[in-house]
């Protein structure tokens, strides 16, 4: 048995935090600054993961093998398990040709990239966010951008950048259920009190997607689209998740925004319509043609939109249906768990880790259900079995070396997270007192940039932060809601999702390019949160926080 260790160096936990975030930091550099491709940046780092694990912390070599392993296996199931499947359904549709009729249909409601961005990268994203969650939306949407025109980087940036405020409440509020789980806090007090942090970061994110598409003059002159959708977005994620359900917050949210920009651009044009002539390296789709443009401008016949339209119609209610509590408990007799061979690991204190064990949920995941959506397309675009398993082939080439990474980023955060060093760093932060309200959505950022989700950093820091509350005498509602809030914002430099999104757009390698170009706006969006959860704290903001 290994018992974790808090502060192994000098029995210092600053010094111990500041060994424990080596590998971590390490993996940053070398995307960030000296631009190493993804997936060898992500083998280095697991490899100074498990030596300080080892020789730091003194967790036995074969125990820290055995945790990279599970690390690995929960990289490809759940997560990888998603994203093939969701890649693999847009693939079928541009297999067919189905794809391009969609973004012709897209380039009817606005032609301008700017709104474009706003619709599908924020709205539709986040419903795909609500109904799948982990990579899915920035899989899917970042493709969707670049057909309609983007270059591959500023489809990948979008997608990632997009791909924050409908996080907390994704896959049915999977995060939240969690964080409640491990907090012993009611689920509808804490999706009500995320539900009053999160909408305000939704109005802020349309206009940074316009920023990232035209800079500046895209900020002026589509300002009223972009405001538009971030306040109803807002508004229907803080009503919902107040007053009606929790998991449908995203849902609705989506559906409202997207509703009100369709409705808005009818009656409002931007003064001049922006368009970029698009540069394809290598990616999945192909730059619009003088065809496509003329195609546009005579509408495709409705079966063939409706068609279009078809697979993603099909996800929908695939998912929806799934959610359904009698179809869901009935999905989940498929589900095993077991504890991962030879791992024997306690907390500090001497309890268990639900870390050791391994949860195979079979059709309960979003990737069998994005699968079991993929074969009703192929009947809905009459796809022939060798042409849809030759799309899949397709997508495991395109994903390869996204598959490497993931599985190694998760490698490493099951190293850091079994061995202690992840629950040091939170440790050293949450002995922060009073000034832990300014801090606390650090610790979800950090947790998220660590393994990718919400769900798991909300596993990892929920209790702690609940503890760090109590010691400091602030609300542990609050607390723990700030740190699924902070979470979001971690998702678009988490290195998965940068794998993901380099994938998507067949710009493997160049992870450390996306990476500079969303880190800034993952700073700038975190600091806004920690200011409001530190007003939220004190007297000025309050009365937020529900008793």
């Amino acid at each position: 048995m290994y018992q974790q260790v808090l502060d192994p160096v000098g029995h210092s936990l600053a010094w111990s935090s500041l060994v424990a975030a080596i590998p971590i930091l390490l993996l940053f550099v070398l995307l960030g600054v000296l631009r190493i491709t993804a997936w060898v940046a992500s083998l280095i780092s697991l490899a100074v993961a498990i030596a300080v694990a080892v020789l730091v912390y003194g967790m036995p070599i074969g125990q820290t093998l055995l945790a990279a392993t599970e690390g690995a296996a929960f990289g490809f199931f759940p997560i990888l398990w998603i994203v093939i499947n969701a890649i693999w359904v847009y693939q079928l549709t541009v297999e067919t040709g189905h794809f391009d009729v969609l973004r012709r249909s897209f380039s009817r409601v606005s032609d301008d990239q700017r709104i474009q961005a706003v619709l599908i990268a924020f709205s539709f994203g986040a419903l795909l966010e609500a109904l799948a969650g982990f990579g899915t939306p920035v899989a899917v949407t970042s493709v969707m951008l670049m057909a309609l025109g983007f270059r591959p980087l500023k489809a990948a940036v979008l997608a990632l950048v997009a791909n924050t405020a409908p996080v907390a409440f994704g896959a049915m509020a999977t995060p939240i259920l969690t964080l409640a789980k491990v907090t012993e806090l009611p689920a509808d007090t804490l999706g009500a009190m995320v539900g009053r942090q999160t909408p305000l970061l939704s109005v802020v994110v349309p206009l940074a997607l316009v920023a990232i598409v035209d800079g500046r003059r895209g900020v002026k002159e589509t300002w009223l689209p972009a405001l538009v959708c971030g306040v109803v977005f807002g508004l229907g994620q803080f009503a919902t998740s107040n007053f009606i359900s929790v998991p449908l917050a995203d849902v609705v949210a989506a559906l409202l925004s997207a509703g009100a920009v369709v409705l808005l651009v009818r009656v409002w044009k931007p003064r001049q319509t922006y368009t970029e002539p698009a540069v394809v390296a290598g990616g999945a789709a192909d730059a619009p043609t003088p065809e496509f443009a003329d195609r546009v401008a005579h509408p495709d016949s409705r079966a063939d939109v409706v068609r279009a339209y078809a697979p993603y119609a099909i996800i929908i209610a695939v998912f929806v249906v799934c959610q359904i509590s009698a179809v869901k408990k009935l999905l989940d007799k498929a589900t095993v768990k077991f504890e991962w061979p030879g791992i024997d690991v306690v907390s500090p204190s001497g309890k268990p880790l639900s870390l050791n064990e391994f949860t195979l949920n079979l059709l309960t995941t979003p990737g069998t259900q994005m699968l079991f959506a993929g074969v009703l397309t192929m009947i809905a675009l009459r796809l022939t079995v060798p042409r849809a398993v030759k799309a899949y082939g397709t997508t495991l080439h395109q994903l390869r070396w996204a598959i490497v990474t993931v599985m190694a980023v998760l490698a490493l955060a099951f190293v850091m997270n079994l061995s202690g060093q992840t629950i040091t760093l939170g440790t050293w932060m949450a002995a922060a007192g009073g000034l832990f309200a300014l801090l606390s959505p650090i610790l979800g950022w950090l947790g998220v940039a660590v393994t990718g989700s919400d769900t798991s950093a909300n596993s990892l820091f929920g209790a702690l932060q609940v503890t760090a509350a109590n010691q400091a005498g602030l609300s542990d509602v609050l607390m723990a809601a700030s740190n699924s809030s902070g979470g979001v914002l971690g998702k678009m430099i988490s290195p998965q999702n940068l794998a993901i999104a380099a994938a998507a757009v067949g710009m493997d390698g160049k992870e450390g390019d996306i990476f500079r170009r969303v880190v800034l706006w993952s700073l700038v969006f975190l600091a806004l949160l920690c200011i409001l959860s530190a007003l939220q704290a004190s007297p000025v903001l309050s009365w937020m926080v529900p008793s």
